[in-house]
């Protein structure tokens, strides 16, 4: 007999969002499609709910029933990155796993079997649902018979059940309220005008007319809730990465010996890989030390490749730069991460370009491979209220499409420390002036400012006057006097 388990994480970008903000976690709070008044809601909780939030609202209604709700916006990325990450979790206890399409956090899972190695259903289910509370979720176990049974109780209650028959399974889905459903809110509203608040009442209208007065999404749910449509599982199947994997005979620190070794192994992994038309993407190089244990390297060429001979010489270029293993090398795994590939058109004629991007991303793909993936980053704005903080460093994958603007006039550039740098302290009475730079640069000429920068009481207070300073032979400092360091500090220079 099909036993068919619904694993729910209830508005699962709500706590997606309350996992980044667990100061949140005692307030109503809302997820948004848009971070603006007018921005639509789409998920709450059960405080927000409390308080007449519903989703299909707008921000600034909600605000007006709920002073104190908290809102913000989850991505699209986020969501499908976790529904992922939660779908291999759930294959530790089940191989057929089906997320749903336009549900995130709803999951189906093939159930038939699992006595045989849980002892019981029941087992399975309480086992399943500990691992999903471990990983920092409120959720709901329930199996049964149904899609659709196990999927409107698994909505309405919370731990895990398991029904012994398919008439106490269809019973308790009846009297699933209808606003647990993911039903839109026009009709969800209209439903319950009409006195239709429960499953079991909506399964005992009309299908006809369901289907006129509120279209095909409702027309469809009720032909599931009544057992008119029957989906089998589609269960999601993963694609299983090439692998390689060698153990040596003699443990070997030679790194030479050790490139032969990944070439001997990745022409077999590029031709499966080629076989599944895909490209690599990155090669997990791993290394399982006879003392050390297991490390791993990861090599990204500049764009996916197939290309046998520029992976081998990143895997060079990354061996020579550690010049000596720590340890002996024991077995050695090659692991592909896979893409699809580009299907690109052939130019007809090949326009000429002044900067060949390909080549630069390939020559940025060799110093990752030799220095790091972190030796090639550039500067992101972000918001901060000291100048040192309104920058990070974020790693460079590809160079952008070069795109110049024309300027009437030479701008200045003003080149800044990551750290300010400590200067010698002014003396009051210097026969030359004030020595900023040395004696190469000569005395300070000129000084513009101060420019006052205040605050930061939230976090560390801070108080600097903040000057321009040129010197005899041209160099333009920019500087501060600290008030609570009582100490001159250079920020940077203008060129």
């Amino acid at each position: 007999m099909d036993r068919t388990a619904c694993v729910d994480v209830p508005a699962f970008p709500l706590q997606l969002l309350l996992r980044q903000k667990p100061d949140w976690a005692a307030q109503p709070v809302a997820v948004v499609a848009e971070d603006r008044p007018q921005g639509a809601i789409l998920w709450v909780n059960e405080r927000a709910r409390s308080s007449g939030v519903r989703s299909g609202m707008r921000y600034a209604a909600a605000l007006s029933l709920c002073g104190g709700l908290r809102a913000a916006v989850v991505s699209d990325g986020e969501i499908s990155a976790e529904v992922a990450a939660l779908s291999e979790r759930l294959r530790q206890f089940t191989p057929h796993v089906e997320p749903a399409q336009n549900e995130p956090g709803v999951f189906w899972l093939d159930a038939r079997g699992l006595e045989q190695l849980f002892g019981s259903l029941n087992e399975w289910a309480a086992a399943l649902h500990g691992e999903l509370v471990r990983a920092g979720f409120r959720t709901s176990v329930v199996v049964g018979f149904r899609r659709f049974g196990s999927y409107a109780v698994a909505r309405s209650s919370r731990g895990a059940r398991v029904f012994a028959t398919d008439d106490e399974e269809r019973a308790a889905a009846r009297a699933v309220l209808l606003d647990r459903l993911a039903l839109p809110p026009r009709a969800r509203d209209v439903l319950v005008k009409l006195g239709v608040a429960t499953v079991g009442q909506f399964v005992d209208l009309p299908l006809d007319g369901v289907g006129v007065r509120f279209g095909p999404e409702v027309e469809e749910l009720h032909r599931l809730a009544s057992g008119d449509l029957v989906v089998p599982l589609q269960p999601e199947r993963p694609q299983v990465p090439a692998m390689r994997r060698l153990i040596l005979d003699h443990p070997d620190h030679d790194a030479v010996r050790l490139v032969a070794v990944v070439e001997s192994l990745l022409g077999p992994l590029l031709d499966e890989v080629a076989h599944k038309g895909h490209a690599l993407a990155e090669l997990q190089l791993g290394f399982r030390f006879e003392k050390l244990g297991d490390h791993i390297e990861g090599i990204r060429p500049a764009a996916p490749t197939l290309d046998a001979r520029l992976l081998l010489e990143l895997v060079r270029l990354r061996l020579e730069a550690v010049r000596k293993l720590p340890d002996a090398v024991t077995e050695v795994v090659l692991v592909a991460r896979e893409v699809e590939v580009e299907a690109r058109q052939r130019e007809l004629f090949a326009a000429s370009r002044r900067r060949d991007l390909d080549a630069a991303n390939r020559g940025l793909a060799r110093v990752r491979a030799q220095l790091g993936d972190e030796a090639v980053t550039r500067a992101k704005l972000r918001d901060g209220h000291l100048p040192e903080a309104r920058f990070a460093w974020e790693p460079v994958e590809v160079l952008p499409e070069a795109k110049p603007r024309p300027v009437d006039e030479p701008r200045l550039v003003r080149r800044i420390n990551t750290q300010p740098v400590p200067l010698p302290p002014r003396e009051r009475h210097e026969p030359d002036g004030w020595m900023l730079r040395g004696l190469e640069q000569g005395p300070v000429i000129r000084t513009l400012g101060p420019y006052v920068v205040s605050g930061g009481w939230w976090q560390r207070p801070a108080h600097r006057d903040y000057h321009f300073a040129e010197t005899r032979q041209g160099e333009l400092l920019w500087m501060f006097f600290d008030r609570w360091k009582k100490r001159w500090f250079l920020q940077g220079r203008v060129e």
